[in-house]
């Protein structure tokens, strides 16, 4: 029997745990490192077949633009496929734009991820993500579905394990032009490049969580775990890393140009050190980040600090996001 809809489909943010601007291609675009996390900032899609090939959006939130991402990556499969459906697409819009969380480039890979499902084409992931990275460098990132270490202009995915953690987050009302911030003649183009080793021995770390009676060295029991994972399968590159990147390793080479031309960027990333003893900005901005630790209490585990909601400025947006593991999607493509 057909699928003729997908209800409640998420499209989850990411952070940029750090974001290292490496060099410049001849054709303009930047190469970078970074490690992307998941969290559970999320929008939300609905999706149901149309017989007569058109591709309506519906914003059941804020209004999106005429054409917007998701619709591109909507026709862009359409034309690819040669199929004869259409689809009404509708959104639930929640996370902020304008914030360097990637929300766009995440609802368009969930509308390639759920297309290619209620379509029936029964494309394999390795060709969905050659068509994501003709719409956005960070479409591929949610398309793979894993937590990943990005390099290149985004093509190039790594799966890391991130040690489980909760991120405060908050965008401020001001919002960034990607271009701007590439273009800002203080941007450092040229930090030191690392490989894949010199990343993840320099950002490992000795994180625990609290289980009320002592602690659970989280860290060293994911490393334990993919030794032995990836010694069984013969040193696999499938094998996801271990890697703890957060406040302690790295930064993020946009945050100076992105508060250079944003003071709120500056006061938003204030607040959270001053709240949670870390802060960093994300992707081109203007959102900031600061991580906070689990603690077990009963059979939960849950961020170790509530999020000072009342304390925020007129018209910053804000929560307490969880990390994901990977993506709700991960099993829709082979």
């Amino acid at each position: 029997m057909s699928v003729r809809a997908l209800l409640d489909v998420p499209a989850p943010a990411k952070l940029n745990l750090f974001l290292h601007v490496v060099g410049r291609r001849a054709d303009g675009y930047h190469r970078l490192q970074s490690v992307f996390v998941l969290i559970d900032w999320a929008d939300t899609l609905h999706f149901e077949v149309r017989a007569d090939a058109q591709l309506v959006r519906h914003d059941l939130g804020p209004a999106l633009p005429a054409d917007d991402l998701c619709l591109r990556a909507a026709r862009a499969l359409q034309q690819a496929s040669g199929t004869a459906q259409g689809a009404d697409i509708s959104i639930q819009k929640q996370v902020p734009w304008g914030a360097g969380m990637g929300g766009g480039s995440s609802d368009a890979a969930t509308t390639l991820l759920a297309l290619n499902r209620l379509w029936q084409l029964h494309w394999p992931r390795a060709r969905l993500l050659e068509l994501a990275l003709t719409l956005g460098a960070d479409v591929p990132f949610f398309v793979a579905g894993n937590n990943a270490l990005v390099q290149g202009i985004g093509e190039e995915l790594r799966p890391v394990q991130v040690t489980p953690a909760a991120y405060a987050v908050v965008k401020p009302q001001a919002t960034l032009n990607t271009r701007d911030i590439f273009e800002h003649p203080a941007l450092r183009r040229d930090t030191a490049e690392l490989d894949e080793a010199a990343i993840l021995m320099g950002s490992l770390d000795s994180v625990t969580v609290s289980n009320g009676g002592g602690t659970t060295d989280v860290l060293g029991t994911a490393l334990a775990a993919v030794i032995e994972a990836s010694t069984q399968s013969g040193g696999s590159a499938d094998v996801a890393l271990p890697v703890y990147a957060g406040g302690s390793f790295g930064r993020n080479d946009l945050q100076a140009a992105a508060e250079d031309r944003c003071a709120e960027v500056t006061q938003v990333a204030t607040w959270l050190q001053s709240r949670f003893g870390n802060s960093r900005m994300t992707g081109s901005g203007s959102a900031v980040f600061a991580r906070v630790g689990l603690m077990e209490t009963g059979s939960e585990v849950v961020p170790m600090a509530t999020f000072p909601v009342h304390d925020m400025a007129p018209g910053w947006v804000g929560r307490m996001s969880l990390g994901l593991p990977q993506h709700p999607l991960r099993d829709w493509a082979a």
